[in-house]
C-alpha cells in the first residue's frame, strides 16, 4: 500500500535533517580549523577569514534565488542547490589553492543558500503554523548535526590526510542527498504561487514592517554570533594550545549545544508563541555573551561557556526562521531569502569585526555581541507582530 501524505512528509522531515548535516558540515568546519586552513593554503589567518566574510556576503543575493523556488518546483530548487553545493567541494578537491578555497566557499554557499530558504518554504507550504517550530527544529538538528558528527569527522580527516581531505568525502555525499531527495520529494510545480517576478516578491516583503523589521533583528543576531563564532577557534588555539583533532572535538560540544537550543524550540516555541520565544532567546543571549570572558580562563570553563552560548544562540535562530515563515505567506521562499540575506549580511559584519575586536581579547567580542542582542530586542518588541 503507498505511503499516505502524512507519511511522506514525516519521512521528508526525518530525512532533511541528514542532508543539511553533510551542507552544513562544509560550511561550518572552516571556523575552528581556520589557522590549520591557513596553514595549508600560505595564507594568513586575515586571509581565510576575508574569504569567510565574501561567503557571507554572497547570501546578500539570496533574493535571487527566492524567486526560483517561489515561481518554479521547491523540489527543483533543493535538486539544483544539491548539485551546486557538490560543486563548490570539488574544486578544492581538485584545485587546493587559494582561489580554488575561494570558488568553492563561494559555490557552496550558493547551493546552502538555494537549499535552505527552498526547504523553508516548502515546509511552511505543509505544515500547519502552530506545529511549524517544532518541524522546523527537526530539520535544523542538520546544524548541529554538523557539529556534532561533520566537524569532528573533518579533523579525523585533515590530522590524517591534510586540510584538503574532506571536501572530496562532502562533494560525493552532496550527490547521493540529491538522488535520494530526487526520489522522495514531490513535483511540486501545480503547487507554484501565483507570484511571478522578482519584483513582485520583493516588493510584497519591503512594504512589510514587521517583515523588515524580522530582517533587522536577523542580521543583528547573526552578528553577534559571528563576533565569536569567527575566532573562538583561534582562541581555543592560542589560549589552550588546542590541535587539529581536539578542536574538532571541542566543535562536538556546540554541536551539543546546539541541538540542546533546537530540542527548547521543539518543545517551548510552539507553546509560548514564537515572537514571546524569540524574546527570551535575545535576552539569554546577551546574557551567554557577557558570561564567556569570565568563564575563559581555564579550558573546561570556557566549553561552558561556549556551550551556553550556542545553545541560547540557537533557541533564538531557530524559533526566528519559524515566526518569519508566516509573516508573508503570499511571498513565503522570497521572505526566506530575505532572512538568509539578512543573516548573511549579519555574518559578514561578525565575521569582518571580529578579528580586529579580538585583538583586545574575548572580552570586547563578548560585549559586543551582547550589545547586538539587546539592539535585535528593542526591534522585535517594537515592530515585529506575528
Amino acid at each position: 500500500m503507498p505511503a499516505s501524505p502524512s507519511d511522506r512528509l514525516r519521512l521528508q522531515v526525518a530525512t532533511f535533517p541528514v542532508v543539511r548535516t553533510v551542507i552544513n558540515t562544509g560550511f561550518r568546519m572552516v571556523y575552528p580549523f581556520l589557522p590549520t586552513i591557513a596553514r595549508g593554503l600560505g595564507v594568513q589567518v586575515e586571509s581565510v577569514a576575508l574569504a569567510v566574510t565574501a561567503r557571507s556576503g554572497l547570501g546578500l543575493l539570496a533574493p535571487l534565488f527566492g524567486t526560483v523556488a517561489d515561481t518554479r518546483s521547491r523540489r527543483t530548487a533543493m535538486l539544483t542547490a544539491l548539485c551546486l553545493y557538490a560543486s563548490g567541494m570539488a574544486i578544492v578537491a581538485a584545485w587546493p589553492t587559494y582561489a580554488g578555497f575561494l570558488a568553492a566557499l563561494l559555490i557552496s554557499a550558493a547551493g546552502k543558500i538555494l537549499f535552505d530558504m527552498s526547504m523553508q518554504a516548502y515546509l511552511g507550504d505543509r505544515v500547519e503554523y502552530g506545529r511549524r517550530g517544532r518541524v522546523i527544529a527537526v530539520t535544523e538538528v542538520g546544524w548541529s548535526g554538523a557539529f556534532l558528527i561533520g566537524v569532528p569527522a573533518c579533523g579525523w580527516l585533515i590530522s590524517r590526510a591534510g586540510w584538503d581531505a574532506p571536501f572530496a568525502w562532502l562533494a560525493g555525499l552532496a550527490l547521493a542527498a540529491a538522488l535520494v531527495l530526487w526520489r522522495l520529494l514531490p513535483n511540486d510545480t501545480a503547487g507554484i504561487r501565483a507570484q511571478r517576478s522578482l519584483w513582485q516578491g520583493l516588493r510584497a516583503v519591503l512594504i512589510h514592517r514587521p517583515a523588515m523589521a524580522g530582517l533587522a533583528v536577523s542580521l543583528l543576531i547573526s552578528a553577534a554570533n559571528e563576533l565569536v563564532n569567527i575566532v573562538y577557534g583561534v582562541w581555543m588555539e592560542g589560549s589552550f594550545g588546542l590541535q587539529v583533532a581536539a578542536l574538532g572535538a571541542a566543535s562536538a560540544v556546540i554541536g551539543l549545544s546546539e541541538l540542546a537550543g533546537e530540542g527548547l524550540v521543539a518543545g517551548l516555541a510552539d507553546r509560548l508563541g514564537k515572537r514571546s520565544a524569540v524574546a527570551l532567546g535575545m535576552v539569554l543571549s546577551a546574557a551567554s555573551s557577557l558570561a564567556l570572558p569570565l568563564l575563559g580562563r581555564t579550558l573546561s570553563f570556557s566549553l561552558v561557556g561556549l556551550f551556553l552560548f550556542y545553545v541560547c544562540f540557537e533557541f533564538t535562530l531557530v524559533t526566528g526562521i519559524s515566526l518569519m515563515t508566516e509573516l508573508v505567506p503570499g511571498a513565503r521562499a522570497t521572505v526566506m531569502a530575505g532572512n538568509l540575506s539578512a543573516h548573511a549580511l549579519g555574518r559578514a559584519a561578525g565575521a569582518s569585526l571580529g578579528p580586529l575586536l579580538f585583538s583586545g581579547g574575548i572580552l570586547a567580542n563578548g560585549v559586543s555581541a551582547a550589545l547586538l542582542n539587546l539592539m535585535a530586542l528593542v526591534l522585535l518588541v517594537r515592530f515585529v507582530r506575528e
